[in-house]
């Protein structure tokens, strides 16, 4: 062992036995900031997945799986060789290649995949089977693999493999066969593409095991017959079924019609995660028009095999919601992430500052910088490195997931941060060896040259994170220089106040030092003299705490009011009845006295209203204007004054119309056909949006629309407002054929994506954090006084001030760091909110489907700017109080021994 090991471990003994408590304190600081550093990777990668597998699993199986087809294989082949290439078992060996042939992480579900040969889909007319509109029903047939393994035999036996050229056996599902009327037993003659029939015969019923997977489903005909319309006007229906052969009998498919051979690939999702999901489109990309096309081509031996698929679609718009989405978690991640960092570095700031006379005296005494730094890293480390470590694990254990190197490597980085802290600070207080230090005062100390160098350059990085963001929006997920954008907003903020602060401090200590009583002075010098190192981590902490905190709860405010107008537009009032028709006055009657129901505005809806000199119909409303005026008013949605729609003379008909729809208007007017009338209709207001219609309108008023189309108008649909509305009463009042939507319930629909869900709870967690995180720090700092406090009052007390004189003086020194933080983190918040907003998309994180169109920026909550910085103010003056209680119970002493009294 060296010297300088031997050097280093009595150093570190000594120092954790004879100051265990300050140890113990940072253990468990870098056991809970790693903790949470390593659990947020796992949470948002969970979310993701989470919600990428609930993506997947409202599609319908026929989108999901990779589709190869080839049509009428083995053209060029002799006759007994393409009957091979057919068979069950050819075709389940080209299965296993085209399976192997798609690229990971594609993995096919061998439970749900399917593959065989089929007719088409147009199906072969069976004379036997019913014809409900006179047309025959028509069979598509399928010899498809695994009948046994996923069907349960209800009524008679499963196909065998036994066919000839005039014979086939064959099974229907359960709904095949009572739509149809099939039994056992029954033959289905169907025609042959050389001439004559087949006779197909049914041997048995089945049930579907599992009639959603993608089995069954991948192909709509399958397990459910469909009722198919022709092309006619009127159309006439029929039926179009399946019949099920064995995979054996597929050569005998040949002789009836065009064949078209099928491998139908089901993804496994079980390892599906968000992660390999760019590996997952280049694989599609590449194997449905692309280099793994030809693989596939080689695997199913037909050279114009072809690959389709729609997961490629459900991955882009999962990606989709995935960006307008993370930007808004990051600044979380990023803020939260900053208040831990200035935690670790006060926490080794306040160790340096309270160790500073030990540490000058061993400077003095000729200790080097490098031992000096060795030592303090070694007495740091042994503490912080086992809690990074513990606060991985139980990370890890606490949060499933698949990947654990960036949780290592946030824990990592939070303990490389604790175990550095104090070493830096240490030796960046005593570069050179000086028993005595000068004063650091807030009031007298000016800033150095590097300092400001580092406050331009946050500065110039803050204006580019800000000026980038409000140009192109936060859709890069990844660019951390915009996610941190209120972060750095946060700490130009807290340079420019810790520059700033000193001047009402000096102009206030002179003027209260002519007032009568000496506290009002003592506590604003004892202020000006908080040290300017220790001061500005603190304040950066709030801010940036406070910051995070007024974005998240705008955010979340955002998220609530972004919902409730998306609700809005669909029902246009607290509830909607339609009533398919023209509603009679009883069931109006009916409606109106449903309990909570305020007001109902009845309104006609026209879908048949034509443009005179062209085909396109155009959808109006009409109205009574004065109810439907203070409908609008009410709901917000285009508000307007009544008098707008009342007619004016000159034969024309006023109408409120959408900005879609003024552009129809030529010189003002527009023509419109109803019922046989010509009524010209004059914009007489434009909006954006209406409570009757939503996207394109026309609202005009009822009594000048049946004046001009000489026909009485009967309300079609009921907006009602109401607080309380009793949705089952409103039902039943409302009657059978009505489709009543209430507000309240449309609301609830925007909050089924998990991804949504896991982000705002990701979010909210964030920036609960943050804001424990900020308090430490405040009472970090405020603790690190105590002593130097307890002992001034006990000095004082001696002096006869009195607790109530001691309480004033340590809440009067404390409010102007309090009030400072509280004001600058207020200000800093707005600022940010209305810096930012222009980039940041609410849509995807509020609503359920992102896919709307509509754009909901970040908007100021000032319940969520004002109650955090009241909070501050409230918790710096409660622990002054506390500080000035406690010194009130002890005895002045042991605070006045000698040595002791800070």
């Amino acid at each position: 062992m060296s010297a300088a090991t031997k050097a280093v471990a009595p150093w570190t003994r000594t120092r954790l036995r004879t100051a265990p408590w300050p140890a113990l304190a940072l253990f468990l600081l870098v056991l809970l900031t790693s903790g949470l550093a390593a659990a947020f990777p796992r949470a948002v990668d969970r979310s993701e997945d989470r919600g990428l597998r609930r993506a997947v699993a409202d599609e319908g199986p026929s989108r999901m799986i990779l589709d190869v087809t080839a049509d009428d294989p083995g053209l060029d082949l002799a006759p007994d060789e393409r009957a091979a290439t057919l068979t069950g078992a050819a075709t389940r060996a080209a299965y296993r290649k085209v399976a192997a042939a798609v690229p990971k992480p594609f993995v096919a579900d061998p439970r749900e995949s399917s593959y065989g040969l089929r007719t088409p889909q147009e199906g072969l007319p069976a004379p036997e089977a019913p014809r409900p509109e006179g047309l025959e029903s028509r069979f598509t047939l399928y010899a498809q693999n695994g009948l046994a393994d996923h069907a349960t035999v209800t009524a008679g036996r499963l196909p065998g493999a036994e066919h000839t050229a005039t014979r086939l056996e064959a099974a229907v599902t359960r709904e095949t066969a009572r739509h149809l009327r099939l039994a056992p037993g029954a033959v289905l003659h169907l025609p042959v593409a050389a001439g004559g029939t087949v006779a197909v015969h049914l041997t048995g019923i089945v049930t579907p095991k599992n009639p959603s997977g993608a089995y069954w489903s991948a192909s709509s005909l399958l397990g459910t017959p469909q009722w198919r319309g022709t092309k006619d006007m009127p159309p006439t229906h029929f039926w179009g079924a399946a019949l099920l052969l064995h995979p054996d009998a597929a050569p005998a498919l040949t002789a009836l019609a065009p064949v078209e051979q099928y491998w139908q690939l089901s993804p496994d999702t079980s390892g599906l995660t968000a992660r390999r999901l760019p590996a997952l489109k280049a694989g599609l990309a590449s194997t449905t028009d692309g280099a793994g096309l030809l693989d596939v081509r080689r695997a199913t031996g037909s050279a114009t095999a072809d690959v389709s698929s729609g997961l490629d679609d459900v991955i882009a718009r999962f990606e989709s919601l995935r960006s307008g989405i993370t930007p808004v978690v990051a600044v979380a991640a990023y803020g939260t992430g900053t208040v831990a960092c200035i935690v670790l570095l006060l926490a080794g700031g306040l160790a340096a500052d309270r160790r500073r006379t030990e540490l000058a005296l061993l400077r003095s005494r000729g200790a080097s910088l490098p031992g000096l730094g060795v030592r303090l890293l070694a007495e740091t480390a042994v503490p912080a490195v086992p809690a990074g470590l513990l606060g991985c694990l139980l990370a890890l254990a606490a949060v499933p997931g698949d990947r654990w190197y960036p949780s290592a490597l946030a824990a990592a980085a939070v303990t490389a941060v604790a175990c550095a802290a104090l070493p830096v600070r240490a030796l960046a207080a005593h570069r050179r060896a000086r028993l005595h230090s000068s004063r650091d005062d807030v009031a007298t100390t000016r800033p150095s040259a590097r300092r400001t160098v580092a406050e331009l350059t946050v500065l110039v990085l803050a204006v580019g994170a800000v000026v980038a963001l409000r140009r192109r929006g936060a859709t890069g997920g990844g660019d951390g220089l915009v996610a941190l954008a209120p972060v750095l907003v946060a700490v130009v903020a807290a340079a420019v106040l810790v520059r700033i602060s000193p001047l009402p401090l000096r102009r206030l200590v002179g003027p209260t030092g002519r007032l009568r009583g000496a506290v009002g002075h003592l506590s604003l010098a004892r202020a000006a003299r908080a040290g300017a190192g220790t001061a500005v981590l603190p304040l950066l902490a709030l801010l940036t705490a406070l910051t995070t905190a007024a974005f998240g709860g705008s955010v979340l405010a955002g998220i609530d009011s972004t919902r409730d107008r998306a609700a809005l537009l669909v029902t246009g009032a607290d509830a909607r009845v339609d009533g398919g028709g023209p509603l009679s006055a009883a069931r109006v009657a009916r409606i109106r006295a449903t309990p909570g129901a305020d007001a109902v505005t009845p309104v006609t809806v026209h879908y048949d209203a034509e443009v005179r000199e062209g085909t396109r119909r155009l959808p109006l409303a009409a109205v009574d204007p004065a109810g439907y005026a203070r409908l609008a008013r009410h709901t917000g949605l285009g508000a307007f004054p009544a008098s707008a729609l009342r007619p004016a003379g000159g034969g024309t008909v006023p109408a409120l119309v959408s900005p879609s729809m003024a552009e129809l208007f030529a010189g003002g007017r527009l023509d419109l056909w109803m019922n046989g009338e010509t009524v010209t209709l004059r914009a007489a207001a434009v909006r954006t949006t209406t409570p009757a219609l939503s996207d394109d309108f026309l609202i005009v008023d009822a009594t000048a629309l049946a004046r001009a189309t000489k026909a009485a108008s009967r309300p079609t649909t009921l907006l009602l407002t109401g607080a309380h509305l009793d949705a089952g009463a409103l039902r039943a009042a409302a009657g059978p054929g009505a489709a009543v939507r209430l507000r309240a319930v449309e609301r609830a629909r925007f909050v089924d994506s998990p991804l949504q869900t896991g982000a705002t709870g990701i979010y909210v967690a964030a920036v609960g954090a943050g804001a424990g995180l900020a308090v430490l720090a405040l009472l970090l700092s405020l603790g690190r006084a105590t002593p130097e406090r307890l002992a001034l009052l006990a000095r004082l007390r001696t002096m006869g001030l009195t607790r109530a004189q001691s309480r004033r003086l340590l809440i009067l020194e404390s409010l102007p760091q309090a009030v400072l933080a509280a004001a600058g983190g207020t200000l800093t918040g707005w600022a940010a909110i209305r810096l930012l907003s222009p980039g940041l998309d609410l849509t995807g994180l509020a609503l359920a489907d992102a896919a709307g169109g509509t754009t909901n920026h970040l908007s100021t909550d000032p319940l969520s700017l004002v109650l955090p910085a009241l909070c501050v103010v409230v918790l710096a003056v409660g622990v002054a109080s506390l500080q000035a209680w406690w010194a009130g119970r002890r005895g002045s002493v042991r605070e006045l021994r000698a040595g002791e009294a800070a």
